[in-house]
């Protein structure tokens, strides 16, 4: 299954709905985050329970800290007589790790580029854009390529036998068919090559082929163009224009850069909001201080190294904000889950049968 395909096809059916890619993206983000929010209720539930817990979990860690064995085993007994899986708080990472990697790909794909990189969105320019990029356009004829650049062919081809026309053809190992031959030099041709039997088709076919159109992406800049290849001495060749490298900072991406730090220390902090009353490890407690501010800088500035699309980006950022409003709002619902228990509690306690103590002779 093509899970980019798949991936595309929903945003190009929610930008029919919202009018925008980017509230396409935005929509994806709250229609993921609502589907998970049960897992998201069981993990600040899981959450609470570690906290009143931990006072006995860490007696238990001390008294059979000489014996690791009989330590796993008390406390995979006392994991089970409260009831507490403490994996649980992880489902919603694992779970939104996966959908990441998919968007990241989708938005990094030709077919992407090809549909909507150049959309805009509020005040970013190209959801495609990463912080630092050539100043190359996908699909205007020419590549912005340096010396070390290589190339990936797209899944499928175009292909011209004579006056037929065979649509779909489908490209074995796309990301070893297509390589350079020669060097690559600014504002100079160079060309390409391809054995036709990278092509899904039959030896006849193969051996009448007048030419084949594939999109073909650098792998270092992502930028895709259609380019054409004829038959020459068995294999297939294009010469492919080039323009000079000049990269260019997007300070929009930047922008969002910032806005997911901060969005996540926001997060990071509301969920250390509802850790107060309970008893905690001065050092954990210090700790988890500390990387509620750290973890934020640490991440944001990997974004600045690592080619994010702005519209993932995006995503995550939406994906933040939707984490602040749920974890405010899932705490009041376990709040008066708390006082609900505590009246019941209270309740029986109040009804209790008095037993009057007999008088002894």
């Amino acid at each position: 299954m093509d899970f980019v395909g798949f991936t595309l096809s929903i945003l190009q059916a929610l930008a029919k709905i919202a009018g925008n890619w980017g509230l396409a993206i935005i929509l994806l983000t709250i229609i993921v985050r609502a589907c998970m929010w049960p897992s998201s209720i069981s993990q600040q539930r899981s959450m609470r329970s570690m906290q009143l817990l931990q006072p006995k979990m860490k007696a238990i860690q001390d008294r059979y800290k000489s014996n690791p064995e009989m330590m796993q085993q008390k406390m995979m007994e006392f994991y089970k007589e409260h009831k507490f899986n403490p994996m649980a708080g992880c489902l919603p990472l694992l779970l939104q790790l996966p959908i990441f990697i998919l968007l990241y790909t989708a938005l990094m794909s030709p077919q992407f580029i090809q549909q909507a990189g150049d959309a805009s969105f509020l005040f970013i320019k190209r959801l495609d854009a990463t912080i630092k990029s050539t100043a190359g356009r996908s699909f205007d004829g020419k590549f912005v390529a340096g010396p070390y650049d290589t190339f990936t062919a797209g899944k499928t081809a175009t292909v011209y036998i004579g006056d037929k026309v065979i649509n779909d053809v489908k490209i074995s190992r796309p990301t070893k068919a297509i390589t350079v031959q020669g060097d690559i030099k600014p504002n100079q041709n160079f060309d390409l090559k391809m054995y036709p039997d990278s092509l899904n088709l039959s030896f006849a076919e193969l051996k009448e082929i007048t030419k084949a159109e594939i999109n073909v992406i650098d792998n270092q800049t992502k930028e895709t163009e259609k380019v054409t290849f004829t038959p020459m001495d068995n294999i297939l060749v294009a010469n492919v224009q080039t323009a000079q490298v000049q990269s260019s900072v997007h300070y929009d991406v930047i922008v969002l850069v910032l806005l997911f730090a901060l969005t996540m220390w926001v997060s990071q902090k509301v969920m250390m909001q509802t850790q107060k009353g309970a008893q905690q490890d001065p050092t954990q407690q210090a700790i988890q201080k500390s990387m509620g501010t750290v973890m934020p800088l640490m991440i944001g500035l990997t974004f600045v190294f690592i080619p994010i699309p702005a519209g993932v980006l995006l995503y995550l950022v939406t994906s933040n904000v939707f984490q602040i409003v749920q974890t405010v709002i899932i705490n009041k619902q376990l709040d008066k889950e708390d006082e609900k228990k505590k009246t019941s509690a209270s309740g029986d306690i109040d009804n209790a049968r008095k037993i009057e103590a007999k008088e002894v002779k």
